[in-house]
């Protein structure tokens, strides 16, 4: 049934009961709760299985995080790591250190070490060479001779004394080869002295001592420093290096270092026995190696080690080269994405998520009601106080939420995406400037300034209807023309504007034919709205079927292309309006698509359609008359602005909401649509009798036509039968 909406059946305004307090401030001492708990106070759920997640320690149980950005996904699941890693089980936090392998000479030697003793390892040993390198001197007499029983006696003296510093069964293999190594070494440079006539200064080597200097990869002292239990990182730039580590280019004086002093541990180094936060966005739009960072993610998850490599010259391949030895790790990687990226991962990569059974979901919305407007009232109060913002009045709390309602699109539902209310925020208390509190009035300066900052592409299409050159009518009635409704998006700018969707009805068999089809400039959802139209008058008119109709639709001055159905609606209300010849009221402008049974179907970008065409009506000059038919499974959407509303309240503009696409003819043509009766046919003046009477006259037409062209073409080889 066709309604005229209220202002209060527009806007949520009206329900939104007025905030008791006068300032924000109050409500600091009411609760003591940071800003992550309000955040979570709206995810109940996901709080819940995050922390399951997070409480998980065996192998594999990595945490799938989904969520709209903005919806504070990152935030609040980083806070719930930290928590669980200074909370959770005790673990032993780890040192990775990479030694030379006297063994294999090419590769490194891993060794983890408790949190500390990697650091003292390397400063131990940085002594030990020094010593070393003031010793070796000594050991020379007059004659070029080392004395080796001397130097043995110094070696097994210091490595007694690293011994007894860093009692580690995993330091006992290092500690053990120094002194054969060094004993070696000495030995070999007295050969070379004898058989040549290398001087004592030769004897101090720096690449041989370089093989006793320590690559410190991962130091997690300032872990155990803070008492956390296990580390936690986020790596918010992936990238081969980034995540499994590289060996750098030698350059310089490193080109003379052994390969182990060159290795850089990657994030998933660092996160080892712990928790490793990434996006599966950053990894995804990877330049040239989105895929095969994945694919090596994977590798690591199922195998669960990892090799540094190096990138330099196979980055674009994804596959390394110099290899090191495979290193356990165990990592619990928590993975961030929206739904979008997850199931385009899933469709291009089905198995990587298989490594990921926990999944997480962050709301994007929630049920509007007292508690939660509390919560959030809450949350931009400890906002305030941790951005050393002015705080708010409830009146401009309330502001907030409508802001909220409308970011959501639904009376009853509030987004969760506090990104976009934080922004909101600041630039209130930009505002102000230096008012103690921020008022309703101040939000909404605010709001209408980002509405003017937006609303380049909208002026320039406003500014060409005015001036007639993109031509809309809003006064007046005419024949096979409607006003529809376009939603464009450019940027960070959304907004409606009108279009007109003209029709012609002429006798004919090729049904009902869209142009834009035609020159191929609109898309698959529009083309199936047109199929639907077309069905339903078919349908509507069964009795005449098949209908003897040639139609033409057109959306004018449309050079860009055109996709949706939202439009279907008025495209079906011109194709009446030019087959009865009633006339379409032009200041009303429509909006929604219909399905096969005429029923009017919600669309989206309700909002924008109407303000954007009440913008262009209040230009052209508002009369009263205007307004937009919307369909009534749309009304729960609707959070206008206040200028809509009040124009509405005063008379000036309304809001028709529809359920059967009759109801919006029966509107825009002042006609009564009519009822069908059991034969098909509709009885009396009505609209659709109309339109049957003119199909009926359209066959009749078509019919005489074509038997005088069947004459004509049976005598036009023999005219003297004329």
């Amino acid at each position: 049934m066709i309604q005229v909406l209220n202002p209060d059946e527009m806007t949520v305004s009206y329900k939104l009961s007025p905030m008791s307090f006068e300032s924000t401030e109050t409500l600091l001492d009411a609760a003591d709760l940071g800003l992550n708990d309000y955040g979570w106070k709206l995810q109940p759920e996901a709080q819940k299985t995050l922390m399951m997640g997070l409480s998980l320690q065996h192998a594999g149980a990595n945490v799938l995080v989904l969520g709209t950005p903005g919806s504070g996904r990152a935030a609040l699941t980083m806070a719930a790591m930290k928590a669980a890693a200074i909370s959770g089980l005790d673990t032993t936090l780890t040192d990775l250190v990479a030694l030379y392998d006297f063994s294999q000479q090419s590769c490194a030697n891993y060794i983890k070490l408790p949190a500390g003793l990697g650091a003292q390892l390397r400063t131990l040993m940085e002594s030990f060479i020094k010593g070393l390198v003031a010793e070796m001197q000594q050991w020379i007499d007059s004659s070029g001779q080392v004395n080796l029983s001397q130097a043995e006696t110094w070696l097994e003296t210091r490595i007694d004394g690293l011994r007894s510093q860093l009692s580690s069964a995993k330091l006992s293999p290092f500690f053990n080869i120094i002194k054969p190594e060094v004993l070696a070494y000495l030995q070999a440079w007295q050969q070379v002295g004898t058989d040549g006539d290398s001087g004592s200064d030769s004897l101090v080597n720096d690449s041989f001592l370089s093989r006793f200097r320590v690559n410190l990869l991962v130091d997690q002292r300032a872990n155990l420093t803070a008492g956390v239990k296990q580390p936690v990182v986020e790596e918010k730039d992936p990238g081969f290096a980034a995540l499994f580590g590289m060996l750098e280019t030698a350059v310089g004086e490193a080109a003379q270092w052994p390969e182990f002093l060159r290795l850089r541990a990657g994030s998933l180094h660092h996160a080892d026995g712990g928790m490793l936060l990434l996006h599966l966005r950053d990894l995804m739009q990877d330049e040239g190696n989105g895929s095969a960072l994945l694919e090596k993610l994977y590798r690591l998850m199922r195998n669960r080690e990892v090799q540094i490599e190096d990138w330099s010259n196979h980055a674009q391949q994804g596959a390394g080269g110099n290899r090191h030895g495979a290193l356990p790790l165990h990592v619990k990687i928590i993975m961030i994405a929206s739904r979008e990226d997850y199931y385009d991962c899933l469709e291009a990569q089905p198995d990587f998520f298989d490594f990921f059974p926990i999944k997480v979901e962050f709301e994007d919305r929630v049920t509007a009601n007292l508690d939660n407007y509390a919560w959030i009232a809450g949350y931009i109060a400890r906002k305030c106080q941790q951005q050393a913002l002015a705080h708010f009045s409830g009146a401009a709390v309330n502001v907030l939420l409508q802001f909220m309602h409308r970011l959501e699109e639904d009376q009853g539902r509030i987004s969760t995406r506090f990104a976009h209310l934080d922004q909101l925020m600041h630039e209130s208390a930009a505002v102000a400037d230096a008012a103690r509190l921020i008022t309703d009035v101040h939000v909404k300066q605010a709001l209408s300034a980002r509405l003017l900052r937006q609303q380049f592409f909208e002026t320039q299409i406003r500014d060409s209807i005015i001036d007639n050159e993109l031509l809309i009518q809003v006064h007046g009635d005419v024949v096979g023309q409607v006003n529809g409704l376009t939603h464009i998006e450019l940027g960070d700018a959304s907004f409606g504007s009108p279009i007109r969707i003209t029709a012609r009805c002429y006798p004919g068999r090729s049904g009902v034919i869209n142009i834009d089809r035609e020159v191929n400039m609109s898309g698959p959802t529009h083309d199936k709205g047109i199929y639907i139209l077309q069905n339903w008058l078919s349908a509507s008119f069964w009795a005449l079927a098949p209908l003897s109709l040639s139609a033409s639709l057109v959306f004018e001055q449309e050079y860009n292309g055109v996709e949706g159905d939202s439009a279907s609606c008025a495209e079906l209300f011109a194709l009446l309006s030019a087959l009865t010849g009633l006339p379409i009221k032009q200041g009303i402008a429509v909006t929604g698509a219909l399905n096969q049974f005429g029923e009017v179907m919600p669309i989206g970008g309700i909002n924008e359609k109407i303000e954007g065409y009440f913008r262009v009506c209040e230009a052209l000059g508002l009369n009263g008359e205007q307004g937009v038919i919307i369909p009534k499974r749309n009304q729960r959407h609707l959070v206008l602005h206040e200028s809509v509303v009040a124009a509405v309240n005063n008379g000036m503009f309304k809001i028709i909401a529809i359920d059967h696409v009759l109801e919006g003819i029966a509107h825009l043509t002042g006609c009564e649509a009519g009822v069908q009766d059991t034969d098909g046919t509709y009885a009396g003046d009505s609209l659709m009798a109309r339109a049957q009477s003119a199909l009926a006259s359209y066959r009749h037409t078509l019919e005489r036509n074509q038997a005088r062209m069947a004459y004509f073409q049976q005598h036009q080889d023999n005219p003297l039968n004329l």
